[in-house]
């Protein structure tokens, strides 16, 4: 029997990613190839995200663009799953007739017997379960990750009720796997040459907390890093108020976890913060920034702020712009506040104009910008571990890699000017020069 061909695209954030993952892991390879190229395959999958107002109208173009090979190529069912499905589900099945399979965040490991039954069908078909799936260990799952790293999603859901946030509606209360099924995982992606760990979660922080046996992130990390084939354990998406000083203390001793921390902290006004939900104040953060850097002089501190938020005066985004302005932070993403249905926010009034909103995500942008080159400049001379990741996209003429300051996908790069190594090899490299997002260097012997 001939198989089908399957493509993947996952749209969103590393968490999505591994859904996707997982979905490809189910697919016996008896019956099913996994091919990059969407105009060759056969069933082609759409894994969205519903976050915000972007990331919708990226996932429905994207559904749009892919549904045109089943006219123009060789696609027979055109599925679509994640959270805009989750979402949205009858809205979604009313709007794109042109999908044959919508399903929810937790139909992944049910996807050969849904695609089975669709293939019988010729009417499009709803698998919309409550958000209760989490996979462990013993999950087929396909790391579409380069060889040497992968994500691991220690727990999924949450239980922080942010009053912009849709996402414990759409992936339900915080549940986290054992530190046995993480350290198993763990030790088997190092078996197969994996060398980086990014562990996520909604809030690794919270890791634990919903179940009875004790489990913390501080424990997790001690487990982890026994794991000897692994080089770098980094920590994404802490909610601050999680952040303990046993947390700190382990970032600043243990060598594999990577001095690095994804902090998002949306806004440092008390007023916004209270209405977003927050627990801490501006007081409290700054107290929190103090302690990491102190113990932890060498941190890199990513961190997300919301601009626009309703009610945000200008006196309020002005105390927001001086913060980043003080230069707490490597990295900084800003997000435009977006109007989500069903959350406590978008009842609230005086909400703020998007022509607003989008100069003052630029303002912003740019007074990090301005602080990032700083940072950056400031490392030039330094020798660093470097992980090799292959040619630049710009020059095959340049290799390209990462240190531990930089995580995969989000941050940026180093440029390598001399020397040679292989992909997955670490090496040291001392700066020569910067940018404002990545730096150049160049090999030297240890």
């Amino acid at each position: 029997m001939e198989k089908l061909k399957v493509s993947l695209v996952s749209l969103g954030c590393p968490k999505n990613l591994v859904d996707a993952e997982v979905m490809l892991g189910h697919l016996p390879p008896q019956r099913f190839e996994i091919i990059v190229d969407e105009s060759q395959a056969d069933i082609i999958i759409v894994n969205t995200c519903s976050f915000i107002n972007d990331a919708k109208e990226e996932s429905i173009d994207t559904i749009l663009e892919v549904a045109d090979y089943k006219e123009n190529g060789a696609c027979r069912m055109l599925i679509v799953s994640g959270c805009l499905p989750q979402r949205y589900q009858e809205d979604l099945q009313q709007q794109l007739p042109e999908v044959d399979l919508f399903l929810g965040i937790s139909e992944g490991a049910r996807i050969v017997e849904l695609i089975d039954r669709q293939l019988g069908s010729d009417s499009s078909t709803l698998e919309i379960g409550a958000p209760d799936y989490l996979y462990d260990h013993t999950t087929p799952r396909v790391n579409s990750s380069p060889a040497y790293t992968s994500y691991v999603k220690i727990a999924e859901g949450c239980s922080n009720r942010c009053s912009y946030c849709i996402i414990p509606q759409l992936r339900g209360d915080l549940r986290s796997r054992s530190i046995a099924s993480v350290v198993a995982e763990v030790r088997a992606l190092a078996a197969q040459g994996v060398t980086e760990i990014n562990l996520i979660a909604q809030d690794i922080t919270a890791y634990g907390r919903d179940r009875q046996d004790g489990a913390t992130i501080e424990g997790l990390l001690k487990e982890l890093v026994k794991v000897e084939e692994i080089v770098w354990v980094r920590l994404l998406y802490a909610y601050p108020d999680g952040v303990s000083d046993e947390l700190i203390e382990l970032i600043a001793t243990q060598e594999k976890i990577c001095n690095y921390l994804d902090l998002p902290l949306q806004h440092i006004d008390d007023v916004i913060l209270k209405q977003m939900n927050r627990r801490l104040g501006e007081q409290e953060v700054r107290g929190l920034l103090e302690r990491m850097r102190t113990r932890i002089p060498d941190l890199t501190l990513r961190t997300s702020f919301i601009v626009g938020f309703p009610g945000e005066s200008r006196e309020q985004f002005d105390k927001l712009l001086a913060f980043v302005e003080e230069g707490h932070f490597e990295r900084v993403g800003v997000f435009r506040y977006s109007r989500e249905e069903g959350t406590p926010a978008a009842s609230y009034p005086n909400q703020v104009p998007a022509s607003t909103k989008k100069s003052r995500l630029n303002k912003l942008m740019k007074a990090q910008a301005r602080v990032s080159f700083a940072k950056n400049r400031a490392l030039v001379g330094r020798v660093e571990q470097v992980l090799i990741e292959g040619y630049s996209d710009e020059t095959d003429l340049l290799l390209k890699g990462r240190s531990a300051r930089q995580a995969p996908d989000i941050d940026g790069q180093y440029l390598i000017t001399a020397g040679h190594a292989d992909v997955g090899e670490y090496v040291s490299l001392k700066i020569t020069d910067s940018s404002e997002y990545d730096l150049i260097g160049e090999m030297i012997e240890e």
